[in-house]
């Protein structure tokens, strides 16, 4: 038998709403028009500056199933409070302010908060009975923190009191922290198949995160705008599409140390037999683990056709080898090392900076990624027993001495 332990010092909690804020503002500035602006932490918990310079200020509670707003739900009063400073900060009724309290709970039926709820406008003989009723749940309740805010709240004149409460929306039912992704799957990205949304859905929410992780930290000032997110999604979406892939592995690094002078890899052997300096040998390192790690990623995300990279490297290897008799064509039989070096590297220059030119050499028309197409010449080269490329032009007779020095080290 199990028992659930609440550990009075546990984050979770704090955590989760941290969470909830991200993804509540992603979905709200998809669903708002583009010049809409966010800001996390704030005025608010999420401050929405509109084009022409209104601002929604909205306080998010994730609460538990069933969970109910009643006249004095705490959740409700720290809510005002904090729009009642920026309120009076922004004067008043002279202020361009709006109030949004997203929960995930339901406001209880027989409170007066449900006269806050969508499509119930306050009219405004009706306006005096609401802001009594909020007056005497301030007054006959026994919370310091709801007591605390009752002179707050009586420093308003009655037109600013009700100007205050016309402004206030309270948005109950909104969805909870794991419903927003499939949400966001099946309301915004209709334009993109269906067994790439997933994939498509978590490289928007990390550069999501990325930017708000920016905004908290000061890193950029100013507000994330809808466009931005329209933007990011349509670029991602693109790379779905028929003759194109995902590019998600420009910039990463392989774990470790890179030591060019003792990789015991063949195609890194390759290039030390053709006198590629260390610098060079890094990079080819690098583009290989690119390559290697963004098939992968294509592969568990079922984005490749059936034989389509067996097909992309036997094109590669064909064009490698008419490249190759033309690089070797004037080597004798007992062409000097330096010779047969410099064809050697005359090959590989050709590999790593002409071929990027070739149309024909992309995995897929708009996959011009140079990582993958290097990185690909590095895994032919890499092959056992024999390697599908090679460099230098005695390569494949020095084979197996190469590799009887490396089952040896």
């Amino acid at each position: 038998m199990s028992s659930k332990l609440t550990d009075k010092y546990s984050a979770g909690k704090q955590g989760l709403g941290y969470i909830y804020q991200a993804r509540l503002a992603l979905l709200h500035l998809l669903q708002a028009p583009e010049s809409t602006t966010v800001f996390l932490e704030k005025d608010d918990d999420l401050d929405f500056v509109h084009d022409g310079g209104g601002k929604s200020l909205a306080s998010l509670k994730h609460k538990a199933a069933g969970d109910k707003l009643t006249d004095l739900s705490t959740d409700f009063w720290k809510s005002v409070r904090i729009w009642l400073a920026r309120y009076k900060r922004d004067g008043r009724a002279a202020s361009n302010l709006r109030f949004f309290l997203f929960t995930t709970g339901m406001v209880s039926g027989d409170s007066f908060l449900a006269r806050l709820l969508p499509d119930q406008p306050v009219a405004f003989g009706d306006t005096v009975p609401l802001i009594e009723s909020a007056g005497a749940a301030l007054a006959k309740s026994k919370s310091a923190l709801i007591g605390s805010i009752a002179p707050e709240f009586n420093e308003l004149s009655d037109i600013e009191k009700q100007d205050f409460f016309e402004r206030i929306l309270i948005l109950d039912g909104s969805p909870r922290i794991s419903d927003i992704p499939a949400i966001i799957r099946d309301k915004h990205m209709r334009s993109i198949r269906r067994e790439h949304r997933e994939f498509v859905l978590e490289r928007l929410e990390g550069w999501w995160n990325d930017a708000v992780i920016k905004q908290l930290t000061g890193a950029r000032m100013e507000g994330i705008f809808g466009y931005e997110v329209s933007d990011k999604l349509s670029n991602i979406a693109e790379e779905y599409k028929a003759d194109s892939l995902p590019i998600t592995f420009r910039g990463k690094v392989p774990g470790g140390e890179i030591d060019t002078d003792t990789d015991r890899r063949l195609f890194v052997a390759q290039l030390r037999e053709i006198g590629i300096s260390a610098s060079r040998i890094r990079n080819a390192i690098m583009d290989y683990y690119r390559a290697f790690e963004q098939r992968s990623a294509w592969a568990r995300e079922n984005l490749l056709v059936s034989g389509e990279v067996e097909e992309y490297e036997d094109r590669l290897a064909d064009e490698w080898n008419r490249y190759k008799d033309v690089a070797f064509e004037k080597l004798k039989h007992d062409s000097a090392e330096g010779a047969l070096r410099d064809a050697g590297t005359a090959l590989y220059n050709w590999a790593e900076f002409e071929t990027g030119k070739i149309d024909s050499l992309r995995i897929r028309a708009r996959v011009t990624e140079p990582y993958v197409l290097r990185g690909s010449f590095h895994i032919l080269a890499d092959t056992t027993p024999e390697p599908r490329i090679y460099w230098h032009p005695r390569f494949m007779d020095r084979l197996s001495h190469v590799l009887g020095v490396e089952v040896a080290a």
